[in-house]
């Protein structure tokens, strides 16, 4: 297992993060996983037991309940507390009242409270906004991480699902004031979804934030499972809630290419998709969930696979993004 720093900050993360979106099964989580305490205890197990020291879940999976059973699988492993980087998220909707989502100052203090308490820790390593709130203040909620860090509840702050302005208007507020600066950007990434190349990978890479990929087989399609006429693996999520979307044609013009080099190594085609996004200079971590140990051990053995500079490009061709604007215009002025 690799390891590297977690954004501009000295702490080290493996190149892997487990999800725990699988555990629990509560409201519509159900569709997604349901794995129960000693299943989960197992992954966990497992995936310490490999070297992977980080792990990431949220406020909403399974309604609490995967925080809840995240926190007593960390105990039941034998492992200590130190030897977790722990991550939640707090934005979704965990109640009925008005305030009961988002992220003003108020909510983040409630639902830090709330995933402490079901955590069974006391202090959390990396705290992260889970959506864009577009009534918020970026100030507010900047202060309010900051706030969590000084009183020893936080060690590290991010956010998830933001547009690069919004990130860098966050760094610039932290900077101004020295406040908590956001680490990390959790975001969706796959070599069938690419679009955060264009302005997101850039500014990562310019101000030293942290890429945690989540769904880096695009919701289970880069599998290999799949065929372009519609079939799909009994009970796959994919098919329910199609999600995250893709261009189809080129999600599996990706999969043709990657076939073949799967076939050479005697390895899964999930196992090429990831080493690919594993490639990529400005990805930190790969969230990968799992639903039994097995699933998870394919998915950590991306880390032994090497693609050659053939192949990447090959990859690269064959995903590339339609060109944008201004993009284009750039590039064609760069070439003059």
């Amino acid at each position: 297992m690799r390891y590297t720093p977690l954004g501009n900050t000295g702490l080290m993360v493996s190149e892997f993060c487990l999800g725990t979106m699988t555990f629990g099964g509560r409201g519509l989580w159900t569709a997604i996983g349901s794995l129960e305490q000693s299943v989960a205890d197992g992954i966990v197990a497992s995936a310490l037991d490999a070297g992977v020291n980080f792990i990431d879940t949220a406020d909403i999976y399974s309604e609490g309940l995967a925080e809840q059973i995240t926190g007593q699988a960390i105990r039941n492993s034998g492992f200590q507390r130190t030897d977790v980087v722990l991550a939640t998220k707090i934005f979704g909707t965990v109640g009925d009242g008005p305030n009961d989502r988002g992220a003003s100052r108020a909510h983040i203090m409630d639902g830090i409270q709330a995933s402490l308490k079901r955590l069974g820790t006391d202090y959390i390593d990396l705290y992260q906004v889970h959506g864009l709130d577009q009534i918020t203040p970026v100030e507010e909620t900047v202060r309010a991480l900051d706030d969590l860090v000084r009183q020893g509840h936080v060690r590290y702050v991010g956010v998830s699902n933001w547009r690069a302005w919004n990130v860098m208007k966050a760094l610039g507020v932290a900077d101004r004031y020295g406040w908590a600066r956001p680490a990390t950007l959790q975001a969706y990434y796959s070599i069938a979804g690419r679009d955060l190349e264009r302005e997101i990978a850039p500014l990562l890479l310019s101000e030293k934030v942290g890429l945690m990929v989540w769904s880096p087989l695009a919701g289970g399609l880069l599998s290999g499972k799949y065929s372009r006429d519609g079939k799909a693996p009994a009970g796959s999520r994919r098919i329910e809630f199609d999600f995250p979307p893709v261009d189809r044609d080129r999600a599996f013009n990706c999969i043709d290419a990657m076939r073949p080099m799967a076939e050479a190594r005697d390895v899964s085609v999930a196992r090429i998709a990831l080493a690919y996004v594993l490639a990529k200079p400005f990805v930190t971590s790969i969230i990968t969930g799992a639903k039994n140990v097995a699933q998870l051990e394919d998915n950590l053995a991306a880390a032994e696979i090497q693609l050659s500079d053939e192949e990447m490009e090959t990859l690269d061709t064959v995903s590339a993004l339609p060109p944008e604007y201004p993009g284009w215009m750039i590039k064609v002025q760069s070439e003059e």
